[in-house]
């Protein structure tokens, strides 16, 4: 049997580098996922000002969350515009500081 060359012996040294990089990559985006979940779940519902629980309640056909706490309200998209009824005046102008 011969001996293998050079060559050979670094295209399956390359071979191998590149399957651990890739196994190594995948590994990280898993990692990231995970990271982001636990971040969500650590967040979900609860209130960007106290950090308390927030409660959903249903105001004028609209399903919004609220802190009991400090008294917060969270709006989904497109729930202002649902609350407020056609978009105009103070809307409109309020509407337009958070678009780009």
């Amino acid at each position: 049997m011969a001996k293998p060359t050079n060559t050979e012996e670094e295209f399956f040294a390359r071979e191998e580098a590149e399957k651990l990089y890739k196994l190594h990559q995948e590994n990280l985006k898993k990692i990231k996922a995970q990271e982001a979940e636990d971040q969500q779940k650590a967040h979900a519902m609860k209130c960007g000002k106290c950090g308390y629980d927030l409660q959903t309640i249903r105001w004028r056909n609209v399903d919004v969350e609220k802190c009991f706490r400090c008294g917060a309200i969270l709006l989904d998209d497109g729930e202002l515009e649902k609350l407020a009824g056609k978009e105009g005046g103070f809307l409109a102008s309020f509407n337009g500081l958070f678009k780009s």
